[in-house]
């Protein structure tokens, strides 16, 4: 089975585009999605997408605060 990172990590090149960075390009963990220029539309899509793929249940208010992939790993796998 995938790691959370990796898993995040290809939800990231799937869904959200990121100013200045290609699909498959590293992916800075601690670079805020929203400082990227990745939309609020699209930051929610995202979190549906990742509550989907990973059986979670995020609510909104504690996804608003997961503002890095990195933050986002780590909620996921205190889970």
């Amino acid at each position: 089975m995938s790691s959370t990172e990796e898993r995040v990590r290809a939800l990231v090149d799937a869904n959200l585009d990121i100013d200045g960075r290609s699909e498959g390009q590293p992916l800075t963990l601690d670079l805020s999605i929203v400082d990227a220029g990745v939309s609020s539309t699209d930051v929610v899509a995202f979190w549906k997408v990742v509550c989907a793929e990973f059986g979670v249940d995020i609510p909104a208010e504690e996804f608003a605060e997961l503002l890095t992939p990195g933050d986002l790993i780590a909620y996921l796998d205190a889970q």
